[in-house]
């Protein structure tokens, strides 16, 4: 049988308070987590696609989601919840998880778990983020994940055919890397990117043309692309950074997401 691709996290060390013993109430102990995922596909067939591949963010994202969702007693408990986050990727067939105590004794004491998608429950919770379309200076919260789409530069906006499309996805592309560098954020062009900002609660701005430009029904203009991702990626609100007397547009038909006027400054 041929041996699958795999990816690894070795010798990740993060404290935490964790133990079932008196002793090991009320204060942390450095944990060691080494993980080996067995993926369903080889890297090789992926390209250099970020977006094709299971990001080494999922390995250490799951460690700290593990972690801050509750006090576990047990390093077992902990090691099978850090699977069930890993297997909820498509990429996952397969997960070895390893924690350790390192504190608890001369050497370090741990388990040791191997699960296969199938054998574990995996939850699956919409992250909570926001979009925003800029259009006046927003007030912007850096410690929330916010997605912030550019408004289209001052040129003519192409209306027919697929390439003229591609030309204003790109031209949204231009305005993305401007009001980055005007605002200090960084620009996310993947899904990937897009996920390890949700992830890590930080705001980017979205250059739409490498996610939006194979789906046509993602628009090209930057309120039908807003409508899309927010959509696509389960946002908590559209919001629009529009003067408060500015109406705000109409939602597609059964859009689940709540329209906000964004604060401004």
């Amino acid at each position: 049988m041929k041996q699958p691709d795999r990816l690894h996290l070795r010798d990740y060390v993060i404290s935490a308070e964790i133990g079932a013993f008196q002793s090991e109430r009320g204060r942390d102990q450095r944990l060691r987590f080494n993980l080996c995922v067995d993926l369903r596909e080889p890297v090789s067939d992926k390209g250099d696609e970020v977006d094709r591949i299971l990001s080494y963010d999922v390995l250490t994202l799951a460690v700290q989601t593990a972690l801050a969702d509750q006090r576990y007693d047990l390093v077992e408990t902990l090691a099978e919840r850090i699977a069930a986050e890993v297997l909820a990727h498509p990429a996952a067939a397969q997960i070895e998880v390893c924690v350790e105590k390192l504190d608890r004794g001369p050497g370090a004491l741990g388990v040791t778990i191997l699960r296969k998608t199938g054998q574990i429950e995996i939850a699956t919770e919409l992250r909570p983020w926001h979009m925003l379309l800029w259009q006046e200076q927003a007030r912007i919260d850096q410690t929330k994940a916010t997605i912030i789409l550019p408004p289209h530069p001052d040129l003519p906006l192409p209306v027919t055919t697929q390439a003229q499309r591609r030309i204003n996805l790109l031209a949204l592309d231009q305005a993305a890397w401007a009001l980055a560098e005007h605002l200090g954020l960084e620009v996310a062009q993947t899904r990937t990117e897009l996920d390890h900002a949700i992830d890590t609660e930080t705001a980017v701005i979205w250059a739409p043309a490498r996610l939006a430009a194979d789906h046509p029904e993602a628009g090209r203009t930057q309120t039908e692309l807003a409508f899309w991702l927010a959509e696509k990626l389960g946002a908590l609100s559209l919001d629009f950074a529009f003067a408060p007397d500015h109406p705000l547009p109409e939602a597609p038909a059964q859009f689940p997401i709540p329209l906000r006027h964004a604060a401004l400054i």
